[in-house]
Order: structure tokens, then C-alpha cells, then sequence
């Protein structure tokens, strides 16, 4: 099978619909249809891309990769030839961006740096995603990538909107020389004793989650040292085996520092693109949400670690 725009849409369709029977009526064609194209696409790619859950769809790590590429691609077909002679005079957008602690932003950047030539980008770092929040609703900031934790969805009023870019579960990171340095997971509750390193009150849910995941494990920190600073500086900390600290999926630990999966996976953590509404229109969303959902998904490939592969999709 030659892969074509259409076979793109589909699959795109499959994922925002979260299931076959809504995205062919999306599509205008029968599910039976979707259904075998979506059997030749993945036979192209050689991989499975959605699995069937009872609700319907849920992409698979091979389909959120797919599909964030699928999206890119997309989005650069559909803005091939829209840059009009009077768009070209008008002074350059401003876009100014609010990104918490995210590992996103380097690939988000560049992608938009290429996908939006007519835009001047304005970062700014702002850790609290509760902050963000408060920044877009007060009109300083069009845009921004934060943080939210299952059941406990980020608070925003009307004037904002948002959407997941992934889930992804809470690894642990402990020093080569830790006790439980052997075991291929560890369970929350055997680290009762340890000493802890954790990121401040982030206004969405942490660190009360992961207290919350300490008192159903049966204990509470006795240690709990409050550090915001470099994650570099964090790890040297946690090689010298000062303490353990639970870190993003991602995460490239240096030499002395072993990342472990806890069992059962007691904590997630979402990342979310929220925007003004009325200041940022439907294309550019997609276009911010693509750039986001790619950068991820390229540091997901980056890793061969099987930790990454259990972040799920929006």
C-alpha cells in the first residue's frame, strides 16, 4: 500500500474519535471500511496502532507516535501556500509561551520556529501550573504547557481551554549504591524509610498526590528535603545517595543514578497544552499541540527504555 494524506486523516480521526464507529462518521464511511483501511495501515507500518478497549479505541506507543507524526505532517500541508501577500505585510505575531517544568520545550520550540515563520515566540518559565493558568485568564500570555494528575484536572475558568498532550507515570531515581539497587521495581512502600527530594506545591496536585500515594502505602516521609533548582544538580544529589526523587518518564539519568519503575505505577502526571481562547485560534492550537505531541513523542524514541512506552497518549 502507497501511505497518502487520506490514510493520515484516518488515522488522526481514529484518535480524536477514541473509537472506529465515531471517527467513520466523522469520515463519512461506513466502520466495516475504516476498519480494513486501518488494518492496511498498520500492516504498512508493520506495528499495531490502536488497541480495542471496551469504551473503544486507545493508540498503542508505535500509534502515539504515528499519530504525532501524522499531525505534523498534516499540519504542514494544510499551510502550504495560505501565507497570502497581505499576511506577509503584517508585523510579525507575538507569541508569548508559559512552560513549566517540561521536557518538551527544546523540540516544541524548534518545531514551531519552522512551522509558524510569520510568529516571534516569547518564553517564559513559570513553574506553578496554577500560575499559568492565572497568566493566561489575565491576558499576559496566549500560551502555555503545564501539568495536571488524573482525577485532579487543572482549574480554569471559561476564558481558558486545554488539551492533554500525555500521561505519563512517575519513575523512581535512587543512587547506584541504594539498597534496593537490584530490584527491577520497587514498591512505594519500601521506601518508607528513605529520605525524599520533592518539588514544591505546583497548584495542581503535587506533592499532595504523592502524599496521598504514601499514606496508601502505609507511611509517611520522614525526610523531605524541597528542591526547584537544576535537575542536573538534583541527580549529583541522588548519585551521592542523599535521597531518592520520583522524575519524568523521560529522564536521562547520569552515571550513578538508576531510574526504577515503582510497582503498580501509583502516580501519573499529565501534560497539558492550555491557551487563551479568542487570542489563539483553532489553527494555531493544532499547530502548538502537534509541535508539543512530537517533541514527546520524540523523546519516547529517543529512549529504549520500556518506561517511556507506558506514557499514554493525550
Amino acid at each position: 500500500m502507497k501511505l497518502e494524506l487520506r490514510h493520515l486523516r484516518a488515522v488522526c480521526a481514529i484518535a480524536d474519535a477514541g473509537s472506529l464507529g465515531r471517527a467513520a462518521a466523522v469520515l463519512g464511511c461506513s466502520q466495516s471500511a475504516l476498519s480494513r483501511q486501518l488494518l492496511r495501515i498498520e500492516q504498512h507500518f508493520g506495528v499495531t496502532l490502536f488497541v480495542r478497549t471496551r469504551s473503544g479505541t486507545e493508540p498503542t506507543a508505535n500509534g502515539a507516535e504515528v499519530i504525532a507524526q501524522s499531525r505534523d505532517v498534516l499540519a504542514r500541508m494544510e499551510g502550504i501556500g495560505h501565507r497570502s501577500a497581505e499576511t506577509e505585510s503584517r508585523p510579525p505575531r507575538v507569541l508569548r509561551l508559559a512552560v513549566t517544568n517540561s521536557p518538551v520545550l527544546p523540540g516544541m520550540v524548534a518545531r514551531l520556529h519552522s512551522r509558524l515563520p510569520g510568529s516571534t515566540l516569547r518564553l517564559r518559565s513559570v513553574y506553578a501550573s496554577s500560575a499559568i493558568v492565572e497568566l493566561l485568564e489575565q491576558g499576559e500570555l496566549e500560551a502555555g504547557i503545564a501539568v495536571d494528575y488524573p482525577g485532579l484536572e487543572l482549574r480554569h475558568s471559561e476564558a481558558v481551554a486545554v488539551r492533554g498532550i500525555a500521561t505519563e507515570p512517575s519513575i523512581l531515581a535512587l543512587s547506584a549504591r541504594h539498597r534496593l539497587r537490584h530490584r527491577a521495581d520497587i514498591a512505594l512502600g519500601e521506601l518508607a524509610q528513605d529520605a525524599w527530594f520533592l518539588t514544591p506545591d505546583d497548584g495542581a496536585g503535587w506533592p499532595g498526590v504523592f502524599y496521598a500515594a504514601c499514606a496508601e502505602a502505609g507511611f509517611t516521609p520522614p525526610a523531605v528535603h524541597e528542591f526547584l533548582g537544576d535537575p542536573l544538580q538534583l541527580q549529583h544529589m541522588i548519585a551521592e545517595d542523599l535521597g531518592v526523587a520520583l522524575v519524568q518518564a523521560t529522564t536521562r539519568p547520569i552515571p550513578g543514578v538508576l531510574l526504577k519503575p515503582l510497582t503498580g505505577t501509583p502516580l501519573w502526571c499529565r501534560y497539558v497544552l492550555v491557551w487563551r481562547r479568542g487570542a489563539v485560534d483553532e489553527e494555531l492550537a493544532q499547530a502548538l499541540f502537534s509541535a508539543a505531541s512530537a517533541a514527546y513523542q520524540e523523546l519516547c524514541g529517543r529512549s529504549a527504555d520500556p518506561r517511556t512506552q507506558a506514557a499514554r497518549a493525550r
